[in-house]
């Protein structure tokens, strides 16, 4: 991931590094220094480079007029790097003088903006047609008002249409919590798209730095959607009315298999995070006996295909446990995993409160969430 931008020289001078204890400098899009993998993933850190002035167009004239042979500029770049909870001091030297020291935090990454390397332009093809299409498709507005008149259309078959736009309704605001958490962290966005029979899709074009990002961005749709769920279940006390009683149970339902450790669900993105951010085999053991604990009370509430769902999402991610050196994101500390499990979990048991709590009242319609979380 990206830990550091410098102005140098009219180009970007800025440092990649991952948990694997790899390094890269670079200098625009040339890599001036390199650090190799080892198991020392952080402390002290030193760069060092030459480069030549002529390459910045400041070459001294002698007397003649004429320009004078290059000079080299050595380079030092310092670097104090710690991981969990992340802190990042530096320091930049040119020719032995101090040019530049500071620190950065977590914070700092959060809000930085990737540096987009230039690229060779692309030869037309059948592919890069497809994809300008594709993005065309996207960016087109009438497209999120045909997709929604779909959804629409689609759960009127299997409900009635006032149910089914209270549905899409619930799927809007489950969605706007995605976005508010973007906007929070001063992502653009591109707005919601509907999928009929999938859910919905909240859009951004930038991408998130730090695993943080990564678990506000996606437990704030189920988060929305458990508030949905209990401001139905507030005006079906008040009104007797069954209509936001059904309401209220399928669109915990909903939010709730979106919040399966399954990728590419939030609940997936979420527990991915977590345990990505644990950098030792006994952070992955608590990780593997959560789950475990996880599924054995879903199989005794009798949710067995909630507790089959769940097994199947938690190996996925051990097996992904490997990689989680290379990431580009930024881990979370210990405070920010132990926050993120609580309200994971507290999110999770709250959604299958509000199911069991609908089943109790013997109608067959509001007993069919917990109908097929059993089966």
């Amino acid at each position: 991931m990206e830990l550091l931008q410098l102005e140098y020289y009219g180009k970007t001078l800025r440092l990649e590094a991952s948990m694997a204890g790899w390094q890269q400098l670079y200098w625009g899009e040339q890599i001036v220094s390199q650090i190799t993998a080892s198991e020392f993933a952080q402390g002290n850190k030193s760069h060092e480079f030459e480069l030549l002035q002529q390459a910045a167009n400041e070459l001294p004239l002698t007397p003649d007029g004429e320009q004078s042979e290059s000079v080299a500029i050595k380079c030092q770049l310092n670097v104090d790097l710690v991981w969990q909870p992340f802190s990042l001091n530096y320091s930049f030297y040119e020719n032995g003088q101090l040019i530049k020291e500071d620190s950065r935090n977590e914070k700092d990454i959060e809000q930085q903006t990737p540096i987009k390397v230039a690229s060779e332009p692309k030869k037309i093809s059948l592919l890069g047609l497809g994809s300008l299409a594709l993005k065309l498709f996207k960016s087109a507005k009438i497209i999120k008002v045909v997709l929604a008149g779909a959804s629409v259309a689609a759960y009127s078959w299997f409900f009635s249409f006032q149910f089914a736009a209270a549905l899409i309704a619930c799927l809007v605001f489950h969605e706007y919590g995605h976005i508010r958490a973007m906007k929070y962290f001063g992502m653009k966005t591109k707005g919601i798209y509907l999928i009929p029979f999938v859910g919905g899709l909240a859009v951004s074009d930038e991408k998130i730095n730090t695993r943080w990002q990564d678990v506000v961005i996606s437990i704030m749709g189920p988060t929305f959607g458990l508030i949905m769920s209990l401001v139905c279940l507030i005006i079906y006390w008040l009104t007797g009315s069954e209509f936001f009683a059904g309401l209220a149970t399928f669109n915990a339902l909903l939010n709730l298999f979106n919040l399966l450790p399954i990728l590419p669900l939030d609940g997936g993105h979420i527990l991915k995070s977590i345990s990505f951010s644990m950098n030792s085999k006994i952070g992955l053991l608590g990780c593997v006996l959560g789950a475990a604990a996880g599924v054995f009370i879903s199989y005794v509430l009798g949710l067995a295909l909630l507790g089959f769902l769940l097994l199947i999402g938690s190996v996925e991610i051990v097996f992904e446990w490997r990689a989680r050196f290379n990431s580009h994101l930024l881990p979370l500390d210990r405070y920010g995993q132990l926050f993120s499990t609580a309200w994971y979990l507290l999110t999770v048991g709250a959604l299958i409160g509000i199911i069991f709590y609908f089943a109790k009242s013997g109608d067959q319609l509001l007993s069919l969430p917990l109908i097929i979380l059993g089966s």
